[in-house]
Parts: C-alpha cells; structure tokens; sequence
C-alpha cells in the first residue's frame, strides 16, 4: 500500500492519508510504504533558498515513525528527476521501483514534469499497470482546506494555535543549548540560547511564546523569546528559553521545544527594570496556558 508526496509537516491532512493506508494494509494483511522527496521541489526547481519548512528531514522521519508508516523511501530529489513524464514516473517509480498495488494520494495530488500528473492520469493508467488508485479528500477545519503552505503562514504570523489545530500535534523546534550573553541571570529570568543547526528550518515570528521543552526524555514548562533583543541593542535573531523551577546546567545539551501559544511581540523597553518587570507578566501568562 503506497502513498508519495513531500509530506512537510505530516499534518492532519497527511494522517488522513496515512490512516486510510494502514486501514487497506491491515485488510490484506500487507505493509505501508511512503515515498518523498528530499530536498523540497522548490528549493530544487526553482532554487527557493527562502523556503522554510516546517519540519526537518529528520523531524519528518520521527513523525512517520509515530503514525506507523512501515516503510519510508526517501528519493533524491533532482533536476533530472524532476523531468520524469507523469508516465515514467508511474511505471518507473511506482510500479517498477516499489510494485505498488494500491496507491492512496491527496485531493489535488500531482506529479511528474510541470505537474502534470494528477488523480485523472493515475486513474487512466491504473488498469494498464496492475495497480488501483484511491483519493483521499481535503481535510478541512472551519471550512479551510488543511495545507503545509497554511500552516507555515501560520507560524510565519506566530498564530501557534492554528499552525498546531493543522498539524494534530504543538509545532516544534530542535538544537542545541550554547552559550549567550547571560542577560537573562541578572533580571532573574536566566535563559538557553538555542542553535538550530538546519538553516532551512522555518522559525516563528518574532515575539514571546509559551512553551514545553523536552531534555534527555524529560518535559518542562517555560517561556521563550525568538528576537533582536531590542532594549538591549542587539542586532542578530536569537531564541532563548526561560524554564520555570529549573537550575540546572545544559550546557552544549539537545533539547526540543514544542510551542504552545503566542504572547506577546517582542518590543523595546525604555530600560532593563521595565523589561524585568514585564518578564514577570510573561511568566504569569505562559503558565496559565497550560
């Protein structure tokens, strides 16, 4: 049982796809295979260094991991595939490459060079090539069609409730904790600085955010701020993170940072006991969203 697209996000629109496999897999007694695409198209075809995605490669393959998806074929991406015919890609990819049976795709599905291939082109060669072909609708939430373009414009507004309605789980973030300039310590809100190493991984807006954060298998709650740090004069973007109850060093640790819901913007104070004083406010709003 086989499904192929990018998948960013693996969104509820994706689980939808992914439950139907498993349902048929489970029915004939046989496996689930996805196959994707790395790097995005887009970076690929029309060289979109701008693209952020929503998850990393590896975010990906741990969320397929979850909803059970047997067997994961990630296909280099290239302009030389990208030339496929519709055609070629049928019967190279999917009938030759994995002997697909049963192929499940999304509303609006398509493939091939410019695009060409979609539900209609499947249906027509289907018979030909010993395969079925079955369409899964678009999943929708208050009357709007669940995407990965939405949801990055979601994230991109810093609108974390929408972004995480669409992806059936908290959007998150991973890196590493490095060191900063220990702001935060002398205002009593002490924070991590979090290096994200994957350039192309999309961010949120700018501003404070409530937060979960996962270290060596274990959850705590905070705030995190992505920005400029203006009332300090700062120039370049960082994310940093304040636990709540926490004191321990994590120093070069990995952690994972799953956003809960937006606060405020990140704006200049007039001077450092102004901005102490509106950390408090923050942490008193982060925790009563939880």
């Amino acid at each position: 049982m086989v499904t192929t697209g990018t998948f960013d996000g693996v969104h509820i629109g994706h689980q939808s796809i992914l439950r139907r496999l498993k349902e048929i897999a489970h029915e004939v007694k046989g496996e689930t295979v996805l196959l994707t695409f790395w790097p995005h198209p887009r970076q690929v075809l029309y060289n979109d260094q701008d693209l952020r995605l929503i998850q990393t490669l590896e975010e990906r393959q741990e969320k397929l991991a979850e909803v059970g998806v047997d067997h994961l074929i990630i296909h280099p991406f290239t302009k030389d595939f990208s030339r496929l015919t519709s055609l070629e890609f049928i019967r190279d990819q999917l009938v030759n490459g994995i002997h697909t049976h049963r192929l499940v795709i999304g509303y609006n599905h398509q493939f091939g060079r410019n695009r060409e291939g979609s539900f209609e082109h499947l249906k027509e060669y289907a018979p030909v090539y010993g395969f079925e072909v079955e369409e899964i609708s678009a999943q929708d939430i208050d009357q709007v069609n669940v995407s990965s373009t939405k949801i990055r414009e979601a994230l991109a507004k810093g609108d974390i409730l929408t972004a995480n309605q669409y992806l059936g789980d908290p959007f998150r973030i991973s890196g590493q904790v490095v060191k900063g300039d220990q702001i935060g310590r002398t205002l009593g809100y002490p924070t991590a600085n979090i290096e994200i190493p994957e350039s192309y991984k999309l961010i949120p807006s700018q501003g404070v955010y409530a937060v979960k954060v996962l270290i060596e298998g274990f959850a705590y709650k905070g705030m995190l701020n992505i920005g400029n740090r203006p009332t300090l004069n700062g120039t370049d973007q960082r994310i940093e993170v304040h636990l709540f109850d926490f004191n321990k060093d994590i120093y070069n640790k990995w952690v994972r940072i799953e956003f809960v819901d937006f606060l405020r913007e990140d704006v200049k104070f007039d001077s450092l006991n102004e901005l102490k004083n509106q950390l408090s406010i923050d942490a008193e709003q982060a925790k009563s969203r939880f």
